[in-house]
């Protein structure tokens, strides 16, 4: 990466997590200095230690990046990137390059600690001799790191023999669950949700840039990324080793052709004084003749694959296991098998968004924290006993149901159109749940979903939950509709509702795509009537069985508002489908940082259209201009003195309408459907000179509108300064899980 870089540097000041723009570093004293973007992770912890001129031996503990994150509206937004390695801090001079113009500087924030003087001592020749690596590392003890490698063992793959590839030993936050957000979790639209250019396999000092071969002396910040760049040479050069020794602080790695016409060997080992892995020995270039080892290579497995395609993960975790196979074979010139390509992908995925166990685990300390952060948010999870045997176990509880709701959700339903759309989708992944879901709509035709619940299926007691919580705490306003399939477990729970479901507080319907055609007014409806019992009487008594305030336009008094159909809760399956498969937490959070997205960028919108001067919503203006421009060509009769019933005509067809102005309907039936004026009542208006603006629903103002984005979303923190967690430890309900081999299909 070419170019040079203008850092800031703070130190001994303070992190501000929440403020306007996202996480603010402060100090008193920010320096700074112009870096090459080709600069190792050493290079800087070096130069930031040369910089502290005051007679004290320093290291650098944490560097933390000020990372500028785009988001709605062209907004840039801050969090807080830990630079740990050399692929995070390639990543930053990334995402420096593209935001430069936008945000010329870097700024990091970093803790230094002091270095005891009698820890320190002076390098040592180190042989090919054990005792003089152990004496030039400065081991005090070897309790201090953990050897996690397996040897002679067969992993998932196949391989026998897998070298270790242990990190060094990180005290984790109180949960093992990765808490960082993907971009897939802040991303939207799905279209734009394209799996980029397969990243560089970056592996830090991979080789020297002239003839990509290793020296001797050359640093590494970890023994992963060590093995990392051993195992990218050997792939890259189309040969193979067999590991010699590995332990703890050392990794000694011969070529498979050893003493049979190749002398390749490499050896590294941990520098403790030096905080970082460095070659020890390198006999130089392979001279074995083995061009191909296979159409496969064994140090291609599902554990190198899951970390070269991390990047893509993160951004699109339903990324087809096709197209890994077709990024690895351009990037390693190796076709691996469908079985290590899925294998790489599920570690990965458990990388990222972390493992279905611990997400389970997770979920209850995470779901708190939420609620603490943004008051007004509703949880409420059922849980079951956990029998070992016939005991029940101590401590541990079967998750059973959660039910979710964020604040800004519930409180912008007051502004929504009083009508609510609910259904149910199959999730994939190791357990078999349901994600049921309520959606509602804005005045300008957006679709935002407010409330979740992760249940069993599609029992009659799980949609008894998620409707008895929905009304509960998200629709509490009398007077709304509801739209949902014919499923007999939705009629089972409506009936249990004690009337929170019912008229007079809310009305049922049913989604009509699979019963009949549209009928605005009762004469629609007697056709289309006339038409089914024309196909069979057994299919009008099946209708007239349904009853028609549930299916049937005209009868439906207006709860409807003109939707016929569940397609706005199955238009936000397309959203969930790449969330579909992730770990229940990872669902959740997704929900979370994606519904943050939608209000913050509807926010935006809404506050420059309303700035500008529109009274209303744009899919409102573009209804009533298209009916101004409709409405001649009418005549219209006065009926009554109070200027509300009017007698129309359309001069082209000679078609005769009734307008109640009062009742707030007309014969065309567009009327009473969208609230609204149709073309007839904006006759009326101009005929006698009445302000037609006084018959538009308040929910299409933008007045309104703006009201439904008005409330935020609250950033929760850093997890390492979250409360932890006392409750039972909850665990998924083995009845639940998937036993049938293979993968699920998707089914949307």
């Amino acid at each position: 990466m070419e170019g040079t870089a203008n850092l800031v540097v703070y130190r001994n000041g303070e992190i501000i997590r929440n403020t306007h723009e996202g996480v603010r570093f402060v100090c008193q004293n920010p320096f700074s200095f112009v870096v090459p973007c080709t600069m190792t992770l050493m290079e800087l912890q070096n130069g930031l230690c040369q910089s502290m001129e005051n007679g004290t031996l320093m290291r650098v503990s944490r560097i933390l990046y000020r990372n500028p994150v785009v988001v709605f509206g062209g907004l840039i937004q801050f969090d807080a990137m830990p630079i740990t390695d050399e692929a995070s801090m390639q990543k930053m001079f990334q995402i420096h390059q593209q935001t430069q113009m936008r945000h010329p500087q870097i700024e990091v924030y970093v803790d230094f600690e002091t270095v005891e003087a009698v820890a320190v001592q002076n390098d040592i020749d180190i042989h090919d001799d054990r005792d003089a690596v152990y004496q030039g590392m400065n081991s005090d003890s070897e309790d201090d790191f953990e050897a996690t490698y397996e040897a002679g063992d067969e992993d998932e793959d196949g391989n026998v023999g897998v070298e270790a590839a242990a990190d060094n030993v990180v005290v984790g936050p109180s949960s093992s669950q990765p808490m960082d957000v993907p971009p897939f979790m802040r991303e939207l639209d799905l279209e734009a949700m394209h799996a980029h250019e397969f990243p560089e396999y970056t592996n830090i000092g991979v080789a020297n840039g002239e003839d990509g071969e290793f020296r001797i002396g050359m640093e590494y910040s970890s023994r992963k990324s060590v093995v990392a760049a051993i195992r990218s040479f050997t792939i890259g050069k189309g040969v193979d080793y067999e590991l010699y020794e590995s332990e703890p602080q050392t990794f000694y790695a011969k070529c498979k052709m050893y003493g049979r016409g190749c002398d390749w060997l490499i050896r590294a080992s941990l520098m403790r004084k030096k905080g970082c892995w460095e070659i020890r020995r390198y006999n130089g270039s392979h001279t074995c003749t083995i061009g191909t080892i296979s159409q496969d290579h064994s140090k291609l497995d599902s554990d190198t694959v899951a970390d070269a395609i991390r990047p893509l993960v993160e951004t699109d975790p339903s990324i087809k296991v096709k197209s890994i196979i077709a990024e690895v074979q351009s990037r390693f010139n190796y076709t691996i098998s469908y079985r290590k390509a899925w294998l790489a992908k599920q570690k990965s995925i458990a990388n990222v968004f972390g493992g279905w166990e611990d997400s389970y685990q997770a979920l209850p300390w995470w779901l708190p924290i939420m609620v603490q952060k943004m008051p007004g948010s509703v949880v409420q999870i059922e849980t079951r006993p956990l029998y070992n045997g016939i005991e029940e176990a101590q401590g541990v509880k079967i998750l059973h149901r959660v039910f979710w709701s964020f604040n800004p959700c519930i409180r912008a339903f007051r502004h929504y159109k009083p009508l609510v759309q609910v259904d149910g989708t199959h999730l994939y992944g190791k357990y078999k749940c349901t994600l049921l879901v309520a959606v509602a709509q804005d005045g300008n035709h957006n679709i935002v979903p407010i409330a979740f619940a992760l249940v069993e299926g599609e029992t009659a007691d799980a949609w008894h939950f998620f409707l008895r919580n929905l009304r509960m705490y998200v629709v509490r306003k009398d007077g709304v509709g509801m739209i949902s399939d014919r499923h007999e477990s939705i009629r089972a729970a409506v009936n249990r509702s004690g009337g929170d479901w019912q008229p007079p507080r809310a009305w049922w319907m049913f989604c009509i795509r699979h019963i009949g055609r549209y009928s605005r007014t009762v004469e629609e409806y007697n056709i289309n009537y006339k038409r089914l019992e024309e196909r069979g009487e057994a299919y009008a008594r099946w209708c007239d069985a349904i009853g028609l305030g549930h299916w049937v336009l005209a009868f439906d008094k207006g709860h409807r508002w003109g939707h016929m159909t569940t397609n706005l809760v199955e238009c936000i399956n397309p959203v969930l489908k790449g969330a579909r498969n992730l770990p229940v937490l990872a669902l959740v959070r997704a929900t979370y940082y994606r519904l943050n997205e939608l209000f913050t960028r509807k926010s935006v919108e809404t506050h420059e259209r309303k700035r500008a001067g529109y009274t209303y919503s744009a899919f409102a203006q573009q209804r009533i201009e298209a009916r101004m421009q409709q409405a001649g060509n009418i005549v219209v009769h006065r009926f009554d003195r109070r200027n509300e019933v009017f007698e129309v005509r359309k001069m082209t067809t000679g078609k005769v309408l009734v307008v109640d102005l009062a009742r707030r309907t007309c014969d065309c039936g567009h009327f009473q459907v969208e609230r609204i004026p149709c073309r007839h009542v904006i006759a009326c208006c101009a005929n006698q000179r009445l302000d037609w603006q006084l018959y538009v629903h308040d929910v299409y103002k933008m007045t309104e509108v703006r009201k439904v984005y008005k409330f935020e979303f609250t950033p929760l923190g850093d997890p390492d300064t979250w409360p932890p967690y006392e409750g039972p430890t909850l665990v998924a309900n083995p009845a639940q899980r998937r036993t049938s081999k293979g993968r699920p299909k998707l089914t949307r």
